[in-house]
């Protein structure tokens, strides 16, 4: 794997392992890169309560890693763990269809 991700960026309480590593492909600085950006930011800060590793690919400059990781819509969103890994394709504007996705209810619990 690559480690070319524009930004690595943990977000974690209590300096324990994060429960969730998340990897959002976009493209540059495009509309919908940036508006799921801004939903992945808000999805930490609120749902996930920090509790969260986030990588960015910019495959504007890093197409090798959209090859690896079998990308070829962005923006992308892995979730890596835990597991099984999932992608949601899209800017993530639907936070209730993201949250579902990663098997939480909207206050952060489990379902």
């Amino acid at each position: 794997m690559t480690r070319h991700a524009q930004d690595v960026q943990d977000i974690q309480t209590h300096n324990h392992k994060p429960r969730y590593r998340l990897r959002l492909f976009v493209a540059g600085d495009e509309p919908n890169s940036v508006k799921a950006k801004a939903m992945l930011a808000r999805l930490c800060d609120t749902v996930l309560r920090h509790n969260c590793q986030v990588i960015v690919v910019d495959v504007l400059q890093d197409y090798q890693a959209a090859i690896e990781y079998h990308v070829i819509v962005v923006p992308t969103l892995m979730v890596e763990w835990p597991p099984p890994v999932r992608s949601i394709l899209g800017s993530l504007t639907d936070e209730d269809k993201v949250v579902a996705a990663l098997g939480l209810l909207k206050d952060g619990g489990a379902p």
